[in-house]
């Protein structure tokens, strides 16, 4: 994971001076640090609509490397995995993480230094240690019923 971003199919500082909108599939994509933080399952308090996070992840989050382990074929297994793009993102705002560059841009906001667009390195991610790399457990092993002793701040 620690390969440069391929920059070929991508215009410079794109999301920087492009609207989401106006994105190719290739760098919507690329604005994904890899944080893995979107694949963590949430808890929302009814009364309050309070979002918090989990450290119980997706069945298909492959804890080492922080990415989907079938992503092109998620919803076959997952069906309810939200598909983010310029016209959905602001109906999903309230589950991004705060680090998201997805909504980073959209709020207009800059992203940070170890976002791999900026730093040129996929491991700059975790190397900040804003990632989930080896602190979540599977839904698959965790009945719903205790997700609530799974509660964690956001690493940021």
């Amino acid at each position: 994971m620690s390969d440069p971003i391929d920059r070929s199919d991508i215009r410079p500082e794109f999301w920087s001076n492009i609207p989401l909108s106006k994105l190719t599939k290739t760098e919507w994509e690329a604005l994904c640090d890899g944080c893995g933080k979107c694949c963590l399952n949430k808890l929302e308090d009814e009364g309050s609509g309070e979002v918090v996070m989990t450290r119980v992840a997706c069945k298909l989050l492959d804890d080492s490397s922080c990415h989907c382990s079938l992503y092109p074929k998620r919803h076959q297994y997952v069906p309810e995995c939200i598909v983010l793009t310029p016209k959905t993102i602001e109906d999903n705002m309230y589950w991004l993480p705060q680090t998201c560059a997805y909504r980073l841009v959209f709020e207009g906001k800059n992203l940070f230094h170890w976002h791999p667009l900026v730093s040129g390195n996929a491991q700059s991610v975790h190397d900040a240690g804003v990632s989930v790399q080896g602190l979540t457990i599977s839904e698959a092993n965790t009945p719903e019923d205790d997700w609530e002793d799974h509660i964690i701040e956001e690493p940021l």
